[in-house]
C-alpha cells in the first residue's frame, strides 16, 4: 500500500509541476486591460454596434442597456437588443432603461424569429441583429460589441476595449467579467470556475498569435466586423454550445496572414448581474455546456474525471491517509502538492476579494465540478443537453 501511495503522490506532484511551470502561467491571472485612460485625442474612434441577445432578461437588461449607452466612448455607439421570444417584457424593459438616461434614440429592440434548425439561441439572436444592422444602417460599424443582457460595465470599458484592439491590432478583445461569488457555494465554486477556465485556455497562449489556443468569454467580446466577415459570420459556428471559444478559434484560424490576433483578459470593472443563490444555479450554469466541452465523447468524459481525481483528490487522499499507509515520503509529498495547488488559487481569490482560507477547499470544488460534468453527460443522453431558458440546444446525437 505504501508503494502505491508513493507512486500516486509522485505522479500527481509531477503533473502539478508541469501545470505550474509549463502551462502559460495560467494561475497568475495577470492578463488585464490597461487601466490608464486611453488616448482620447486620437483622430479615429471607429463606430461600434453593441449587440445584446436577450431571452427573459427583464430583471437585469435595463441596467445593462444603461451601462452600454452610458459609455464615455468618443466615437459613435448604437445598440440593438434582440428579444429572443421572451415572455417577461424584456424588450420593454430594455427600451425603458434607455429612455431613462435620455438615450432612446440610440437603441433598437428587435423581435427575434423562431430558432432555425442547427442554430443555438444566442448565436441566432446575434445573427439577426447583425443582418438587421446591415440592412438598415447607412454604413457598416467598425466593431461589434457582444455583451450579455445581465452585464454591468464601467463607463470607460468600451474605450479601453477599442484602444486595446486598435493599438495592438487585435481582431477580437474579450473580458471574462466578474461573476457573483456570494454565499457558501458561490465562494467555494465561482473562483475555481474562473481558475479552471484559465487552466483549460491559458490566456497567455490564447493571446499569442503563434499558439493554437483560442478563447473568449461571451459576456464581453469586442469583435472587428471585417474579421467576422472573413470568418464566415456567426453562421460558421451556428450550432456551437460554447459559442464564445468557438468564435475566438474561428477568428484566430481564419484571420489575416499568420492568423487573426485575439486577446482575452480578466475584467476588473465589468460585472455579471446574475446572482447565483445556491448550488442549483451554479450547477445549471456548468452542466449546460460541460459535456459539449468534451465534444460529447464518453472517452474524454472518463479521462477527464479520472484526471481530475488524480490531480486534485489524490494529493489530499495520500496526505490524509498518512497514518494508515505509513509512508512519510508519500504523505509529505501529498501534503506539499495540496499546498501548491491551494497557493495557485490565491491570485483568483485576490481578484474576487475572497479570503485565502478558501484555497485548501479547491479539491472539494474540483470534485463538485466532476459531478456537474457527469450530470451534463446524463442530460445529453436524456435529450436535455445544453438546456437554457427552456431550450435543450445540444441536439447532437450521442
Amino acid at each position: 500500500m505504501a508503494e502505491t501511495m508513493l507512486a500516486l503522490a509522485m505522479l500527481s506532484a509531477a503533473i502539478w509541476g508541469v501545470l505550474i511551470l509549463g502551462r502559460g502561467g495560467f494561475w497568475r491571472a495577470r492578463e488585464r486591460l490597461d487601466q490608464a485612460p486611453p488616448n482620447r485625442e486620437s483622430a479615429h474612434w471607429p463606430e461600434v454596434l453593441a449587440l445584446v441577445p436577450a431571452r427573459d432578461e427583464a430583471p437585469t437588461i435595463g441596467r445593462t442597456v444603461q451601462a452600454i449607452l452610458g459609455q464615455d466612448y468618443p466615437g459613435d455607439l448604437r445598440l440593438i437588443v434582440v428579444d429572443d421570444q421572451s415572455c417577461d417584457g424584456t424588450a420593454e424593459a430594455a427600451l425603458h432603461g434607455a429612455v431613462e438616461i435620455g438615450a432612446g434614440d440610440r437603441i433598437e429592440a428587435l423581435s427575434g424569429t423562431p430558432l432555425p434548425q442547427g442554430w443555438t439561441g444566442k448565436l441566432w439572436a446575434l445573427e439577426q441583429g447583425r443582418r438587421h444592422a446591415a440592412q438598415t444602417g447607412e454604413r457598416e460599424p467598425g466593431y461589434l460589441w457582444l455583451t450579455d443582457a445581465d452585464i454591468d460595465h464601467a463607463p470607460e470599458t468600451l474605450s479601453r476595449l477599442v484602444d486595446k484592439a486598435e493599438s495592438d491590432d487585435r481582431d477580437l478583445v474579450s473580458l471574462m467579467v466578474l461573476l457573483a461569488a456570494q454565499g457558501f457555494w458561490g465562494r467555494l465554486l465561482i473562483p475555481p470556475f474562473v481558475y479552471f477556465f484559465c487552466k483549460l485556455y491559458p490566456f497567455a497562449w490564447a493571446n499569442d498569435p503563434r499558439a493554437r489556443t483560442a478563447a473568449a468569454a461571451g459576456g464581453c467580446v469586442l469583435l472587428r466586423r471585417a474579421a467576422l466577415d472573413r470568418a464566415g459570420g456567426f453562421a460558421a459556428i451556428a450550432g456551437r454550445i460554447i459559442d464564445d471559444c468557438a468564435l475566438a478559434a474561428r477568428i484566430k484560424a481564419v484571420g489575416r496572414a499568420g492568423g487573426g490576433r485575439i486577446w482575452i483578459g480578466l475584467a476588473e470593472q465589468s460585472w455579471s448581474l446574475r446572482p447565483y443563490r445556491g448550488l442549483d444555479e451554479i450547477w445549471s450554469m456548468v452542466s449546460r455546456s460541460a459535456y459539449a466541452q468534451l465534444q460529447f465523447s464518453p472517452l474524454l468524459l472518463v479521462g477527464t474525471v479520472l484526471g481530475m481525481m488524480l490531480i486534485y483528490l489524490v494529493p489530499v487522499g495520500v496526505a490524509a491517509s498518512w497514518p494508515f499507509h505509513g509512508s512519510a515520503v508519500a504523505g509529505t509529498l501529498g501534503l506539499a502538492t495540496w499546498v501548491t495547488m491551494a497557493a495557485s488559487l490565491f491570485p483568483i481569490l485576490r481578484l474576487y476579494g475572497q479570503s485565502r482560507f478558501w484555497a485548501p477547499l479547491l479539491p472539494f470544488a474540483a470534485a463538485v465540478y466532476c459531478l456537474m460534468t457527469l450530470d451534463s453527460a446524463r442530460a445529453q443522453y436524456q435529450g436535455r443537453g445544453g438546456r437554457w431558458k427552456g431550450r435543450a440546444q445540444a441536439a447532437r446525437d450521442v
